[in-house]
């Protein structure tokens, strides 16, 4: 990016890519020169989840915090949203505040709070296996509503 934060076109363009959003960018009336309204009115949530997603990824940050990123959206756009985070998670720490499974099952380590405290800790793996454990709760939980 350049010295005042503005990041050149091809920049955009590869960070919209990585992000699943220059397809959705490009179709739109005047493409990247869209007025999209105040708070991107004109927008779906997964539209704006992506631009968002885009804009971490030309920040380039070492540390990525993302809360409920996926919470507000439908299946299809969670699904097209957590394709892009998964690539924009790469190399980087991050934080991720989720109540869907899905957002967090790949995590290298799932911190569970219970009661404002930490009660359990591991990858998906280890935390199903403990027997009775408020992760495992949880998924049986997530599961059965799901069906």
């Amino acid at each position: 990016m350049g010295e005042k934060g503005e990041a050149a076109e091809e920049e955009i363009i590869a960070a919209t890519r990585a992000a699943n959003a220059h397809n959705f960018i490009s179709a739109l009336p005047q493409g990247y020169d869209t007025s999209v309204g105040e708070r991107g009115l004109q927008l779906s949530g997964g539209q704006k989840q992506r631009i968002a997603i885009a804009r971490a990824i030309l920040k380039d940050p070492r540390i990525l915090l993302l809360d409920e990123a996926t919470s507000a959206l439908d299946a299809e756009s969670e699904r097209v949203v957590q394709d892009a985070l998964d690539r924009v998670m790469v190399d980087r720490t991050t934080v991720v505040v989720a109540h869907r499974l899905t957002t967090i099952k790949g995590a290298d380590v799932i911190a569970v709070v219970k009661n404002g405290e930490i009660a359990e800790k591991g990858t998906h793996d280890v935390l199903m296996d403990i027997r009775h454990g408020a992760y495992a709760s949880l998924v049986a939980l997530h599961m059965a509503s799901s069906t």
